[in-house]
């Protein structure tokens, strides 16, 4: 499916074909204060599928528990965040944020991963298969 998007004030533009299939839910603790919410939405994108039309997004690597980094990509103009990707080398998959996407009403998450770290509060998210790790 493509599907175009960009950050709040429109100074990042980008472009991806995704398979909608793939759309995720993480319920991570890293995830929630990225966000500054319960959880995220993240459409993946191989590298080769996904174009940035206008702008350079700020980037910061993020370190999880793990050792692994993650490259985190916003707007530094209006701190829209974008996407996240590997650091370093080899082929990348560009976790897309749902609520970038133009198209993001069509976008039903198939997967919830982080599901124990979810906030106690959250209802049942019935339409995603759910998964205590990831």
């Amino acid at each position: 499916m493509k599907i175009d998007g960009g950050c709040h004030c429109g100074a990042i533009v980008y472009e991806a074909e995704i398979d909608p299939a793939q759309v995720r839910i993480c319920h991570c603790t890293d995830c929630q204060e990225l966000t500054g919410t319960a959880f995220r939405i993240t459409a993946p994108a191989r590298e080769e599928d996904f174009r940035l039309l206008r702008g350079d997004p700020a980037r910061y690597v993020k370190t999880a528990e793990s050792g692994r980094k993650r490259i985190q990509a916003f707007c530094r103009d209006c701190g829209s965040p974008l996407y996240a990707t590997s650091a370093g080398e080899g082929p990348r998959i560009f976790g897309v944020r749902a609520g970038t996407i133009r198209q993001r009403r069509d976008l039903t998450p198939q997967r919830q991963f982080w599901r124990r770290s979810a906030l106690p509060w959250m209802p049942e998210i019935t339409c995603a298969e759910a998964f205590d790790t990831q």
